[in-house]
Formats: C-alpha cells, sequence, structure tokens
C-alpha cells in the first residue's frame, strides 16, 4: 500500500475524483451498450446474421455497423477486398511470389469481429451435457477448416480462409435476405 506511512490529502482528493470519473464512465457504457442493442434488434441484417453459428450479438452489431449497405458491393470480391482479407499479390516480370500475405487494407475491425467469430463457430462443443458427444458450433466452417489444416496450412491462414468463406455467405445472406441454414 503506497499511502502506509502519510496520506496527503491532495492524494485521496485525486484519487477520488478518479474513482468517480470510472464510475460516471461505467454508467455511460453501460447506456451506450443497451441503445447499441435496442438498434441493432430493429435491423433486419441482424438477425440475418446472427442466425450463421458461431456469431453473436456483439460480432453481429460489428460486422452490419462496419459493412454499412451490402448494395454497394456488387460482387463478394468486393467486400472481401474492403475487408483487406483478399491475399496480396507479389509478382515481377516472371517471378511469382510464394508469400503472400493478406492485404490488411481495409476495416481492421471487421477483420477482427470476422477472426473471433471463426474461432467461435470452429470452436467444439457440447451438445448436453450430460453426454459427452462433442460437436462444432458450424460443421460446414469446421469441415472447410479441417480440410485447408489437411492440405498442411498454419492455423491462422486456415481461420482467414474461413474468414474468407464466412464473409461470401455474409454477402450471399444479406442480398438474398434469408437466414442461414446449415445442411450438413
Amino acid at each position: 500500500n503506497p499511502f502506509q506511512k502519510t496520506l496527503y490529502h491532495s492524494l485521496s482528493l485525486s484519487l477520488d475524483m478518479y474513482i468517480n470519473m470510472l464510475l460516471e464512465y461505467k454508467k455511460h457504457l453501460s447506456k451506450l451498450k443497451d441503445e447499441i442493442d435496442a438498434l441493432a434488434k430493429s435491423i433486419e441484417e441482424y438477425k440475418i446474421i446472427q442466425s450463421i453459428p458461431g456469431i453473436g450479438k456483439k460480432i453481429a452489431a460489428t460486422i452490419i455497423s462496419e459493412i454499412g449497405e451490402i448494395d454497394r458491393f456488387n460482387h463478394p470480391k468486393k467486400l472481401v477486398a474492403f475487408t483487406g482479407i483478399d491475399p496480396s499479390v507479389f509478382e515481377f516480370g516472371t517471378f511469382k511470389g510464394t508469400l503472400n500475405r493478406i492485404t490488411k487494407r481495409g476495416s481492421s475491425r471487421l477483420r477482427h469481429a470476422l477472426y473471433m467469430a471463426v474461432k467461435c463457430a470452429i470452436r467444439d462443443c457440447r451438445k448436453k451435457k450430460t453426454t459427452d458427444e462433442i460437436i462444432p458450433r458450424n460443421k460446414r466452417l469446421r469441415e472447410f477448416y479441417d480440410k485447408k489444416r489437411e492440405e498442411g496450412k498454419p492455423f491462422k491462414v486456415a481461420v482467414i480462409a474461413c474468414a474468407n468463406k464466412l464473409l461470401q455467405w455474409i454477402y450471399a445472406l444479406l442480398k438474398s435476405k434469408l437466414a442461414f441454414q446449415d445442411l450438413a
């Protein structure tokens, strides 16, 4: 405890002010969170995106706010490029580079939300707490992830490939205004 020996009045006053500021920030954040939840529930696209297994309330709200109007994009590849998870091209004459990273030229918040959505979707979960049966949250995405891993892709490369696939699904669902149907 730094205040064991002497406690100056100015220190206690400034500490009290900081505590009050933190409590006020906490109130404002909870109020903003409630407003975001209320606004998101009124948007049709929010429910469509949430129908994909592995995407929860906060990730769906983030995806909707970052994408905006889906009509801005006339092809899913343009949405992928907007997100910045398309591979960069490194070519010069006849040379073709083998180490291609993602471009990261788009929205970092959207990339992070998609990364978290993929990690949640491919994670294994128990069907019921009473049984030992383990199933993935999103079977189709997990099969795609497992296929990429069997091809020898590293973890993050496979996850970004899944994020690309997930973004293409989101594009198709938002264009057709239909909910996700897991047929696998």
